[in-house]
């Protein structure tokens, strides 16, 4: 936690001093608030163990006394919690704003204040379950921010309370309805996780522009893909390809791979085609096999049984002069499909011999 954390967590001890004149809270002594004043300066000086020691002994010092002394006990609490903040001591600090808040005297405003502190900090010590009870006590009470509704989103959900999370979520968008892209990847996770797939896509394509990651791009691809929608997920990574997000190898066969899926294969291979030509993807045998298929589901016959022949004499492999025999017969190319069917055979292929009778 930062200097700057730590100032906001005690609260600006100068405003301590109205408790001297508040109507809740008993009023305190000079010398206690001179004391406190002159802690809080140590602290913004970075001097947390030697605040934490005197703030925890005062604190032990006045709780067993007067309504006053119980009062200042607390003070000294918030002071100590601060310095064992600064210190990243996480727990530590939120034990002493624990203690602060069972003090009889304190206000509610200020019991409900420390109270989202210690959350925050039960959250910082990895203490997530506890730090979600805090936090939804303290909303009984609060409307809270936006910031607050995010973070207890976020807490459910590594406790994978998805139910839950999704209400505050959806709390959250409500106020903050285009979050930067950590917060929308979150929903997107809430939303997905809970089963609600469509809710997940709709949150991650709000999100996408020229200056999302490429990341996000993908995930909304993939999750688009797995609810089925071949055609949505395509458009998506050609949104993201043409915003420039999407570039190389990978991104390019997945572009490639994802209009095979969409059944659009004829424009799959003029992209792969290209990107052969133009030396943008490696002209070598698994992308010659992918312009073949992407060539024979777009029923482009002269283009399919050249792109199949060219994979079979590269590969050599008998497997493939079978496919192109296949390919041929189908297409009514007796021709090419028996002279295919013999390459096969002699590359250790069993044929039917109907396949090598005279042309």
């Amino acid at each position: 936690m930062t200097l700057r954390a730590v100032i906001r967590l005690i609260a600006c001890v100068v405003l301590l001093a109205s408790a001297s004149v508040a109507a809740d809270p008993p009023a305190l002594s000079g010398d206690i608030i001179a004391d406190l004043e002159r802690l809080q300066r140590q602290l913004q000086q970075g001097e947390h163990d030697r605040v934490g020691e005197r703030a925890r002994t005062q604190a032990s010092r006045f709780e067993g006394g007067n309504a006053a002394d119980r009062w200042a006990s607390a003070l000294y609490r918030q002071l100590a919690a601060g310095a064992e903040a600064g210190a990243g001591r996480h727990e530590a600090a939120a034990e002493q704003l624990r203690q602060a808040r069972r003090v009889q005297e304190t206000p509610l405003h200020q019991r409900d204040r420390w109270l989202r502190e210690e959350a925050r900090l039960r959250s910082a010590a990895g203490q997530t379950e506890v730090a979600v009870a805090l936090w939804l006590d303290w909303h009984q009470r609060h409307d809270g921010s936006v910031d607050d509704h995010w973070r207890l989103a976020r807490a459910l959900a590594e406790l994978e309370r998805w139910d839950e999370a999704t209400s505050w979520t959806e709390r959250a968008l409500a106020d903050d309805p285009t979050p930067e892209q950590r917060r929308q990847a979150l929903a997107a996770t809430v939303f997905q996780r809970a089963g609600r797939g469509e809710a997940a896509l709709a949150s991650l394509e709000a999100a996408l522009n020229v200056q999302v990651e490429p990341e996000a791009w993908r995930r909304a691809a993939a999750l688009a893909q797995s609810l089925g929608e071949a055609e949505r997920a395509a458009a998506i990574w050609e949104a993201g390809w043409q915003a420039g997000a999407l570039a190389g190898e990978e991104d390019l066969r997945q572009r490639v791979e994802l209009h095979l899926a969409a059944g659009t294969p004829a424009r799959a291979a003029e992209y792969l085609e290209a990107a052969l030509a133009d030396e943008t993807l490696p002209d070598n045998l698994d992308n010659r096999r992918l312009l073949a298929r992407a060539w024979e589901e777009a029923r482009d016959r002269g283009q399919a049984l050249n792109a199949w022949r060219e994979v079979a004499e590269r590969s050599d492999a008998g497997s493939d002069w079978r496919r192109l025999g296949l390919l041929a017969h189908a297409w009514g190319q007796g021709e090419i499909a028996q002279d295919a069917m013999l390459q096969a055979q002699a590359r250790g292929v069993e044929v039917d011999e109907r396949w090598l009778s005279s042309r």
